[in-house]
């Protein structure tokens, strides 16, 4: 396989877990999704893996979660609404502005910045009106879409432009609070699911932004990824 080939398949391979991981704090868990990703064991064998120690124990705290058939479905599904729903206690609300210091416009939208980004690229979120732009799985969704965009270009100076946007987006809307959040996922989640995806996304945020980042996409860093 070659370099660009290799680098091609390892940012698909981070689309698909943040495809999974935003999903799972937008919606509450369906059985259709425990059955998909724990009972078959998809997350025991993720499509990328990684050095970098987020990532490690990410990998380790989701394939530990799955213990009890039984209880599984239930706990999960107690355990987003304790963290996510905005009702009480609403523990770690994954929305920016709950973590950011940019402060809303004159409406009182808290999410003006990240749907100017949203704009300029001509981009509505299907879920607008129902879920604010600042929500995680939203911002997680728009970056997939320019990842995806990322990979279908050929022009050289194009690419260098979107791989310049996409770090952008990751470094003001994405790193800039989802460490706060972790850190209140795993201080106030009662499973390891959720301490995982939590953990996976900002492993991916990283690794993805220093992935980019390299002068060359000939190679990517053996001290961050291998496969």
């Amino acid at each position: 396989m070659d370099d660009k080939t290799y680098n091609h398949n390892t940012l698909k391979g981070y689309n698909m877990l943040f495809y999974f991981a935003g999903s799972m704090i937008m919606h509450e868990p369906s059985e259709e999704c425990i059955v998909d990703f724990w009972e078959r064991g998809i997350l025991k064998n993720l499509p990328v893996s990684s050095l970098n120690p987020n990532f490690v124990m990410a990998a380790s705290q989701l394939r530990a979660s799955f213990v009890d058939k039984t209880t599984f479905a239930k706990s999960l599904h107690d355990d987003f609404l304790r963290l996510f729903a905005k009702q009480l206690p609403g523990l770690a609300l994954p929305f920016e502005s709950r973590y950011s210091n940019n402060k809303s416009d004159k409406t009182g939208n808290h999410s003006s910045g990240v749907t100017e980004f949203y704009e300029s690229y001509g981009w509505k979120s299907k879920f607008k009106g129902k879920i604010d732009d600042d929500h995680l799985g939203i911002e997680l969704l728009f970056l997939t879409l320019l990842i995806d965009k990322y990979l279908m270009l050929d022009d050289e100076a194009c690419r260098g432009e979107l791989r310049n946007e996409i770090r952008r987006f990751i470094h003001y809307h994405i790193l800039s609070w989802v460490p706060k959040w972790n850190n209140e996922v795993q201080a106030n989640s009662n499973t390891l699911s959720f301490k995982g995806i939590a953990n996976l996304i900002q492993a991916c945020s990283e690794d993805i932004y220093v992935l980019l980042g390299q002068k060359s996409e000939t190679s990517i860093s053996s001290d961050l990824l291998r496969n």
